[in-house]
């Protein structure tokens, strides 16, 4: 069998600790001496200037899918899986802009990507071996939320709480919840589900094994 790097993906709501599942599995795979990455979709937004174009003057929604580069994501995935490196984009969140590239990033055995629309858009579901939802109550991705928000890209309370319910919670019902049906595995709670965990990593090793 030919060796093909695995695509991982994990979707959930803004706040569903994706990111912390999403790490967690790769230090499991890295203590089991599988060699990872880690891609998140958030890195993705397309530059500012093609955004407001895209929104013609209208309040900008960063969680629709135009406000992201899904073209240059999507060819991404299909390097990665070949193999091939590539270099991610860099995203500064308190500009909402992108601000360059990083150096060329090697995908190894396994690539997880997290993000809140991989199952939602076919050009990138389509490419995924294994797809994950993180399942998580809606008033606690609203409060951890608040708290990524504030503390780390320098927003007030109140336009974290205008955002979520003019554009996140919307944006949620539409795309992000109706993608759980593409899931493979659910996985309630998030990253204190060790049960999950361990299953997802058996998962990956029984992968790698049977590629050899």
């Amino acid at each position: 069998m030919t060796n093909k790097t695995l695509l991982f993906g994990i979707v959930g709501g803004s706040g569903s600790g994706k990111t912390s599942i999403a790490n967690a599995l790769l230090r499991r795979m890295g203590e089991e001496g599988v060699n990872a990455l880690l891609l998140d979709m958030d890195a993705y937004y397309a530059p500012l200037e093609v955004v407001k174009a895209r929104f013609h003057g209208r309040p900008i929604n960063w969680d629709h899918p135009h406000a992201f580069d899904l073209e240059l994501m999507a060819s991404h995935l299909k390097a990665l899986a070949q193999g091939q490196p590539i270099r991610k984009p860099i995203y500064d969140f308190k500009t909402s802009d992108r601000l360059g590239w990083e150096e060329p990033l090697n995908p190894g055995q396994v690539v997880v990507l997290e993000g809140l629309l991989l199952f939602a858009l076919p050009e990138l579901r389509d490419q995924m071996d294994v797809k994950i939802f993180v399942d998580t109550d809606a008033d606690i991705r609203i409060l951890r939320r608040i708290q990524r928000d504030t503390a780390e890209r320098g927003r007030s309370i109140e336009s974290v709480i205008d955002q979520y319910l003019n554009s996140v919670r919307p944006m949620h019902l539409e795309f992000v919840e109706p993608s759980k049906r593409w899931a493979d595995l659910i996985v309630p709670v998030g990253v204190e589900n060790t049960t999950a965990l361990d299953m997802l990593l058996h998962h990956v090793l029984g992968r790698l094994g049977e590629q050899g």
